[in-house]
């Protein structure tokens, strides 16, 4: 079995066999994702976290087809029916639709008009009517009449319900089936009638028809939230002119008597009992591929995201700002930890402007602020605005920070924990200071659907939103690296090999020792084995370690070699972290060895060059244009704006009102591009023409083709 699944993932994904069944061991020796792909490159050929996050997925795709197969053999067996062919059918089957109907006949169903019509003793007529010979159907079906079957046509009606089911259970005829969907399935939306005056927002799909395989996964999902709100009647249906073509040259014996109920069974079996499982299985294959694409998008965008560039540990103002209920205001030290919060009411309609002014100065002066957050909700401009005013604030750089999910965090578990005294808003004045600072410590306190920076993100599977999105924020934060020191726990439980429970004991044990001397050190935490320090060590940082190697990206595992490096050059081990001139002097080819090749001796050469770098750059401020509102875009107008989100057919851009503009994906770039991510990156300033203003429905569209940038 492992040489086959090995085979089929290798085919699948177009990796090396060699390559996936060294992936597979690793990962069954407790390997993570992070840690294979940073520091196993000679084992896996240099696959990256995205082949091997496909190979782990095909992994477990195998192996619950492989428990279902299991399953399935038992429940045959102990119906006494399991011949060596069919045996050897299943164990040979790999994909779950063919084995499902591999299954279909011995599976247990509820009582059905064959089941029905077997009870009544007509099975042997269904088999002499099946076969087509030259008798006539009445003559036949009148050896089968008795006090339960009154009459021929009865009788005919029952053996035709079990042919119907014999061809619904045909293999071939089911494969015959999925063909046609493949090659010519049409999906048609229509309103119902009822519902017409309340469903405006999906009048593009009143009457829509649409070839299955070509739709967009973001018009797919669209209908299919109008199905599931009760809007709209969806269909899914193949060619079937071709199709019964097909199905009658396979059945049907034109000479015979028997024919036209063979041909009526063929139909009814079709209408009845394969259209609709066959159509709810390619409806459910195109929201799965609807779904995975819209997942890897919502993926690419978290992790432009969470690798947003940090402005790093300065005091920070912060301001969640509002109108009526005021901006409440909070100052934070350069470790994130609350020093004071209170409410201001620059705007209406207390309108306290210079009071809120005085304020700000006196607290900038007095907790030695930096930088300045202000959330890019309600009245987020508008306290932009005020906050420009102040000419003492001149040389303080303020920055519109993304609210999204701001309230969730709020009102989350690990808020109170955090702060089980203070008022959500304050929370989330502090979680939009915290983001300035270091957007991706604070955006993992928060499920990853929340961040907003997907579309139709409760549409989708959720359990393989979760999957996915849970692994890219374990990609972010192993990309980045984290300080020992200071990260919180649940910074530290998407650490390769940690988790919740290892973090919190980190986190216990960190309090009671101060701070960590070495990377060894971690294997005093309670219940953090040798395995857990393999996987983890390399992607904790401890900075000021005697080991400048702590420090920096390079595992424990090779500091041997870096010694011996160090030796041969005969510079102290300190000096070589930061010296550019170390890697002209090093010659890769002479450590390398049975484990280390050259791949990580480059990985170490370069970490040494720049240790500890950070990959995310520095935060830089975005300037708005001087618009408020809809009102005040005109077309041809060239604005100042931020991508916010990234969709498969276009870009999202903040121009500073309210509404989010719209560039379409013909408007990014003069070159054909088939995604956005191509060219733009969440949070990239950019300057973009008005196309198109629609005030009643609130959309702006742009374009960026020959805008200076």
């Amino acid at each position: 079995m492992q040489q086959a699944v090995i085979r089929m993932i290798s085919d699948a994904l177009g990796v090396p066999a060699r390559s996936v069944s060294q992936v597979l061991q690793m990962m069954d020796e407790g390997a993570t994702v992070p840690f294979i792909a940073r520091y196993r490159k000679e084992r896996t050929g240099g696959l990256d976290e995205i082949q091997l996050g496909k190979i782990s997925r095909e992994k477990g795709r195998m192996e619950d087809l492989q428990k279902r197969k299991l399953s399935i053999l038992k429940a045959i067996e102990e119906q006494e029916k399991l011949t060596p062919e069919l045996r050897k059918k299943i164990e040979n089957c790999w994909e779950a639709n063919l084995l499902e109907d591999l299954y279909l006949p011995f599976k247990k169903k509820r009582k059905t008009r064959a089941a029905k019509a077997r009870e009544l003793g007509l099975e042997p007529l269904a088999i002499k009517i099946y076969r087509q010979g030259h008798e006539h159907p009445g003559r036949l079906a009148a050896k089968y009449l008795n006090q339960k079957v009154s009459n021929v046509e009865e009788a005919l009606k029952g053996a035709v319900d079990i042919i119907s089911e014999w061809i619904n259970e045909d293999p071939e005829v089911r494969e015959l089936v999925r063909q046609a969907f493949r090659k010519s399935a049409i999906l048609k939306a229509k309103v119902i009638p009822a519902k017409k005056g309340e469903a405006g927002k999906y009048s593009d799909y009143f009457d829509h028809s649409e070839k299955l395989s070509g739709i967009p996964s973001h018009r797919l999902l669209a209908i299919y939230r109008g199905e599931t709100e009760g809007y709209l009647r969806i269909s899914v249906q193949p060619d079937e002119e071709r199709l019964f073509s097909q199905l009658e040259r396979k059945f049907i014996k034109f000479r015979s008597p028997s024919a036209g109920l063979v041909k009526g069974a063929l139909y009814d079996g079709y209408k009845r009992l394969t259209l609709p499982s066959i159509e709810n299985e390619f409806r459910n294959l195109a929201k799965r591929k609807a779904d995975e694409e819209a997942i890897d998008i919502f993926a690419e965008n978290l992790r432009q995201l969470l690798l947003a560039p940090p402005l790093g540990p300065k005091n920070i103002l912060a301001i969640d700002p509002a109108f009526r209920t005021g901006c409440k205001t909070v100052c934070l030290d350069s470790s994130g930890q609350l020093l004071w919060h209170g409410t201001l009411f620059p705007h209406e309609p207390q309108k306290q402007t210079e009071r809120s002014a005085e304020e700000i100065i006196k607290l900038v002066d007095r907790y030695k602020v930096e930088a300045i957050a202000v959330g890019n909700g309600t009245a987020g401009r508008e306290t932009l605005d005020f906050l420009a005013e102040i000419e003492e604030l001149k040389p303080t750089e303020v920055y519109l920070i993304s609210e999204a999910g701001a309230s969730i965090y709020s009102a989350s578990e690990v808020a109170i924990e955090e702060f089980p005294h203070l008022d959500l808003t304050v929370r989330g004045a502090v979680s939009i200071g915290r983001r300035l600072m270091d957007p991706l410590a604070e955006l993992v306190k928060l499920d990853p659907k929340h961040i907003g920076v997907g579309q139709y993100q409760h549409d989708v599977d959720q359990t393989l939103l979760k999957e996915r999105l849970t692994a890219v924020v374990e990609y972010c934060v192993n990309s980045v690296g984290i300080n020992l020191q200071t990260a919180s726990k649940h910074l530290l439980s998407f650490v390769s090999g940690l988790g919740p429970g290892l973090s919190e004991s980190i986190v216990n044990y960190r309090s009671k020792i101060g701070k960590f001397e070495s990377r060894a050190e971690l294997l005093k935490v309670p219940r953090l084995g040798p395995v857990a320090y393999q996987q983890a060590a390399g992607f904790l940082r401890i900075p000021g370690s005697k080991n400048p190697l702590d420090n920096t990206a390079v595992h424990p595992e090779r500091y041997a070699l870096v010694k011996k490096m160090s030796a041969d050059l005969g510079i102290k081990l300190r000096d070589m972290a930061g010296n550019s001139k170390v890697k002209e002097r090093i010659k890769p080819e002479k450590y390398t060895g049975e484990e280390v090749g050259l791949p990580t001796i480059r990985d170490i050469l370069s970490e040494l060059e720049k240790p500890g770098l950070d990959p995310r750059g520095v935060a830089e401020v975005v300037k708005f244009s001087p618009v408020r509102e809809i009102a005040d875009i005109r077309p041809g107008m060239e604005v100042n704006g931020v991508v916010t989100n990234l969709a498969k057919f276009g870009a999202f851009v903040d121009i500073g009102i309210k509404q989010n503009g719209m560039i379409h994906i013909s408007q990014i770039t003069d070159r054909y591009i088939s995604n956005p991510a191509e060219v733009l990156l969440i949070g990239q300033a950019v300057k973009v023409r008005v196309l198109d203003v629609d005030v009643d429905r609130g959309r702006v569209s742009l374009t960026m083709k020959s805008v200076e940038q």
